[in-house]
């Protein structure tokens, strides 16, 4: 934090100085500024517009390079930031909506779709007075931004940051053009091997400080317009800036888990690749690019459609020659960047960059919570003196029924627990104030409510499982029995959520595919659950007689019948909690408030959820 503040304070000084040494430096940065200004509200324009669309698009391009590359290359297009797309992309990636190869598909299609900025200024904005089209875009931009539907304001964000974009290459164009009244910058130009390698630095600098590969291409041709650098530093700058836009992925991708990292790496990697290639093969790509602007006409003096050129063609070499080995960067990505192994687990989907839309924040909190629920699971399965692979059956023998060593089960939560379901309430939090939609603000609170329930099952679990090693290796096979009885229908419910987890889990045609679960599915989950709460209502031993029958005929002891109640009246709470857990977190339906009376719980109109765990295990 400290040196970005100091960072920024240089930045900010050497303005001032660059303003006061040289007055026509004002034109060019503040062209800069105000195209900056203009692709922040294109991008948001556009993003409000495309958000829907190209998150479903996003996801359903997860089965085929192809299409993931194409997704990536038509959005980048469209909303003139490959880093942005990449960023979200990473997001995606790190809470399992995307697989990594898919991924890398998008990443080599948004490099190819950023080429569009370099003929969207040498073809439209040098070639034509756009100031004159920029100011009426911005006064339009304004008008609609004033209106209340979100569709009008996203509107007038594309037309004020087409407008803003436009003025700002007019102003660079400007500054340029005034420069050669005081200096020519192209008397530093610098040829051969040496230049190229200077300015390709240079490039990856300029595109470090802007963030925006963009931003830094507008720059560029500007300034070759006005024959302030020249063709080859330009395309040395160009390459640079076809690294530096990387930055911004690998900042993103700092604070997020092990498939965000990879992603970042192989966007690296990829553009890097390039930018060597580009290099080695500059004069080769000089002479096709003299080729083919032959063919369509183009003028030898006619520099900035040269670079436009230039820059679609070394984009697209490095997809052509890097494609074939996506399956070989996946595999070196997994071996060698893998998430760290810490004694307290962390989570696996949930990061900062994960709240870059409410699509990708409401995945993580899923996954998130499906990662809590594995761990609690194992908890309440050891807890019950069970092994986890033997609930997995649908009968018990009496061999699995044996009870395993006692395990600590304060412990194991403090571990395995505790901190994923303090990060998932903190990130919950976070979540709700993306989006004013209450839909979407009640369902992250249902996620919330969900993983609450877990944790009190385990609470729950910790004080049964004292009795349990107490009566069930007494010599009465009754109160035994009655205490397997109560194992046996924690670990069935268990196993009955294992299964509806698993209808949304990959599938086996399409690994990477995260398939939703039909209405069909939730119906029969539904019902597998209602009869089970019908059941275990039945059950219940303080009102079905049976434990005043073991008590008159002297079976078990008063004592022996007291705590059989008690831990019969947990079990119901434990049954409970991880019956409104999975309704919350993955049938998304009220039917445990519609059913009748015999199946309903306590708490049904509890509205408030306490996010800090006031009771520490």
């Amino acid at each position: 934090m400290l040196s970005r503040r100091i960072i920024f304070l240089l930045v900010v000084i050497l303005l001032a100085v660059a303003f006061w040494v040289n007055p026509h430096f004002k034109e060019v940065s503040a062209g800069v500024a105000i195209l900056l200004f203009g692709m922040i509200a294109l991008e948001k324009g556009f993003k409000s517009l495309t958000e829907g669309p190209f998150k479903r698009l996003l996801q359903n391009a997860t089965n085929r390079f192809y299409k993931s590359f194409t997704v990536g290359m038509v959005a980048t297009a469209i909303l003139q930031s490959s880093s942005m797309i990449s960023v979200i992309t990473i997001s995606f990636l790190s809470t399992g909506l995307l697989a990594l190869s898919q991924g890398i598909g998008i990443i080599f299609g948004a490099n190819l779709g950023t080429t569009a900025t370099a003929w969207l200024i040498a073809s439209l904005g040098l070639k034509i007075n756009i100031s004159a089209m920029a100011l009426p875009m911005i006064v339009f931009g304004v008008l609609f931004l004033f209106q209340k539907s979100n569709t009008f304001k996203a509107v007038g964000n594309v037309l004020a940051g087409m407008g803003f974009l436009f003025l700002g290459i007019h102003f660079m164009k400007e500054g340029f053009e005034l420069y050669k009244e005081g200096i020519d910058l192209s008397q530093y130009a610098i040829e051969g091997w040496v230049g190229i390698l200077i300015f390709v630095g240079i490039g990856v600098l300029i595109t470090v400080i802007l963030q925006s590969s963009s931003a830094t291409m507008a720059l560029i041709l500007t300034a070759l317009a006005a024959g302030q650098v020249s063709y080859f530093n330009a395309l040395a700058l160009a390459i640079g800036a076809n690294v530096g836009t990387t930055i911004t992925a690998i900042l993103g991708a700092l604070g997020t888990n092990a498939p965000g990292k990879r992603l970042a790496t192989a966007h690296l990697i990829f553009n890097f690749m390039t930018a060597f290639l580009a290099v080695v093969l500059i004069n080769q790509f000089v002479w096709i690019v003299q080729w083919i602007s032959g063919i369509f006409n183009v003028s030898e003096t006619d520099f900035t459609t040269q670079f436009a050129i230039f820059h679609t063609l070394f984009n697209l070499l490095g997809v052509i020659v890097l494609s074939p080995f996506v399956k070989i960067m996946v595999r070196f990505l997994e071996k060698y960047i893998v998430q760290k192994e810490t004694r307290v687990e962390e989570p696996k989907f949930i990061s900062e960059l994960a709240l870059i839309s409410t699509q990708s924040a409401r995945s993580a909190l899923i996954n998130e919570s499906k990662n809590l629920f594995e761990n609690a699971s194992d908890i309440l399965v050891e807890g019950l003196g069970l092994e986890r692979k033997a609930i997995l059956v649908d009968e018990l023998s009496e061999k699995e029924l044996e009870l395993k060593r006692q395990s600590d089960i304060s412990e194991n939560y403090f571990y395995r627990v505790k901190n994923i379901y303090g990060k998932i309430i903190e990130f919950a939090s976070k979540a709700q104030e993306l989006s004013d939609d209450k839909e979407f603000i009640k369902e992250i609170y249902k996620i919330k409510q969900g993983n609450r329930y877990f944790v009190d099952a385990i609470k729950d679990v910790r004080q049964l499982q004292k009795n349990i090693y107490k009566f069930s290796t007494t010599d009465n096979e009754f109160i035994n029995k009655e205490y397997n009885l109560l194992r046996v229908k924690i670990s069935s419910l268990i196993r009955e959520i294992m299964k509806i987890q698993s209808l949304e889990t990959p599938s086996d045609k399409h690994p990477d595919i995260t398939v939703e679960m039909t209405p069909e599915q939730v119906d029969a989950s539904r019902a597998k659950l209602t009869k089970f709460l019908f059941k275990k209502s039945k059950d219940d031993l303080l009102f079905n007689g049976k434990v005043d029958v073991l008590i008159r005929e002297k079976i078990i002891s008063p004592q022996m019948a007291s705590s059989l109640l008690n831990d019969s009246a947990l079990t119901k709470s434990i049954t409970k909690h991880l019956v409104k857990a999975t309704e919350l977190l993955y049938l998304d339906t009220d039917f445990l408030r519609d059913s009748n009376a015999t199946v309903k719980t306590e708490d049904e109109d509890e509205e408030v959820l306490v996010e800090n765990d006031a009771q520490d295990l």
